[in-house]
């Protein structure tokens, strides 16, 4: 059933004290390292909210890295189609470089589709195998939104027949059922959806403490 729009906070992944999410031992305790995985459409606005929420964590002083689906995937799987088994090693693969950094202090902001709710759980357990943060957050944006945005052309190119297997539309897409985070990216700013994100990290112990051009705006 489709999520209604709205923030939610699920479980953490590895707690102390309650909302408080940390990392491995040794993390710094202030701003631990952890994955932030952005799973939502095509289109739906996951790289423009990652990207824009990356110098906000940065003038917090943040070791902060994005991990852009489109941009790893030639690294990681080049070799690889878009079968569901493609597609999971992919993922999987891109789950295990953000664990790394995130164990090693750094937040990792992910923005990749994840269209399956097995792969995203595969992902999230071998962070908590690790004691490593991990938050999953849904781009909630629907297919008729994203396809009117349609920034890479790709719903365009499906409805001429010139691609199939399009997340969403002819593949399958899996909604969160209790993500941490819900971002309605289609009902708010870019801005509004950093800011909901900043917060919910901050609530989290994950972003620091605001600069100071965010606390004097």
């Amino acid at each position: 059933m489709p999520h209604a729009d709205r923030t939610t906070t699920g479980p953490a992944t590895v707690t102390t004290t309650p909302g408080a999410v940390t990392s491995a031992p040794g993390a710094a305790t202030s701003a631990p390292g952890a994955t932030v995985w952005l799973t939502g459409l095509p289109s739906a606005g996951k790289s423009t909210i990652a990207h824009a929420c990356e110098p906000v964590l940065r003038r917090r002083g943040l070791k902060v890295e994005v991990l852009d689906g489109d941009a790893v995937r030639p690294h990681l799987a080049a070799a690889r189609g878009y079968s569901r088994d493609d597609r999971a090693v992919n993922i999987r693969r891109i789950g295990w470089v953000s664990e790394l950094l995130a164990r090693n202090g750094v937040l990792v902001l992910v923005s990749a589709i994840a269209p399956f709710a097995d792969v995203r759980a595969d992902v999230r357990r071998a962070h908590e195998e690790n004691g490593t943060g991990y938050l999953e957050v849904h781009v909630s944006t629907p297919v008729d939104v994203a396809s009117s945005r349609d920034v890479k052309g790709l719903y365009a190119r499906q409805r001429a027949g010139e691609i199939s297997g399009l997340t969403g539309v002819d593949d399958p897409y899996e909604e969160p059922r209790s993500p941490d985070l819900v971002l309605p990216a289609h009902r708010q700013s870019v801005a509004d959806s950093v800011t909901l994100l900043v917060d919910h990290l901050t609530g989290r112990g994950l972003a620091g403490v605001p600069a100071r051009d965010e606390e004097n705006p």
